[in-house]
């Protein structure tokens, strides 16, 4: 895909304003961040539109991302973290939220108890709905919270959301995605297409299978390099303390 090196942090800004805001992103707002005019902005994210990374919601809005540009992003996280300005900040945040993690699993005797403990660590520290197979039976935790985010107004997508979990369990089971990190965003999801929510998964080892899963679920406007580390971070001191 062609993109400059100006479209890709104006593509990465967009989705982490949107992530921020859950408000579409002008042209104003972009140009004084670029100290450039907002027509070039515009004119940026004429492009952008062009190649299906952002989409206009409304004529006289600014724009979101796109399923696509959220891959692009997510496909780029690693180079993105070393150009943040507040990097530093970011990285406070998860080892944070890494500890947190760890006073509250480590507490626990008993393996289900520790992945509950994780899965209810997740929920408060991401703002997602949490999830995890144990023994043969998907955990979940956080649905309230997850049903308070903005997106989910829209009843039509509550009902796709409940499809997707309805249906998770048994698609775990029979296709076992094999990555350490899997994320499945927005039209990607197996189940519950229409959802337009990400699932952010990791496999690991558990005394009840070599096929253990913990994630989360939520929209797909949210913090992706904050919650994908949590969640691979989360599966692999799971695996070495069970």
């Amino acid at each position: 895909m062609e993109i400059t090196a100006r479209q890709r942090e104006i593509l990465c800004h967009i989705i982490e304003e949107y992530a921020e805001t859950a408000s579409p992103v002008g042209s104003v707002t972009m140009a004084k961040l670029f100290n450039v005019s907002p027509a070039t902005i515009r004119a940026e994210m004429a492009k952008l539109e062009a190649l299906g990374l952002i989409a206009q919601p409304h004529t006289s809005a600014g724009r979101v991302p796109t399923d696509a540009g959220y891959r692009f992003y997510v496909n780029n996280l690693e180079g993105r973290s070393s150009s943040l300005n507040d990097f530093e900040s970011v990285r406070r945040s998860f080892e944070r939220g890494t500890h947190a993690i760890e006073v509250r699993v480590s507490s626990q005797s008993q393996a289900d108890a520790a992945i509950r403990r994780a899965v209810d660590s997740l929920v408060e520290l991401t703002g997602n709905l949490g999830l995890a197979t144990i023994g043969g039976q998907l955990y979940l935790s956080g649905m309230s919270q997850l049903f308070t985010q903005p997106e989910f107004m829209d009843t039509r997508r509550v009902q796709a959301v409940a499809k997707l979990l309805d249906n998770l369990e048994p698609w775990l089971r029979e296709a076992a995605p094999g990555e350490p990190l899997n994320i499945f965003i927005g039209q990607e999801n197996p189940i519950g297409k229409n959802s337009e929510v990400s699932l952010i998964i990791s496999k690991f080892r558990s005394p009840f299978s070599d096929n253990s899963y913990i994630g989360v679920l939520g929209p797909t406007r949210q913090n992706y390099m904050r919650v994908t580390s949590l969640v691979r971070y989360t599966g692999k001191m799971l695996e070495e303390i069970l």
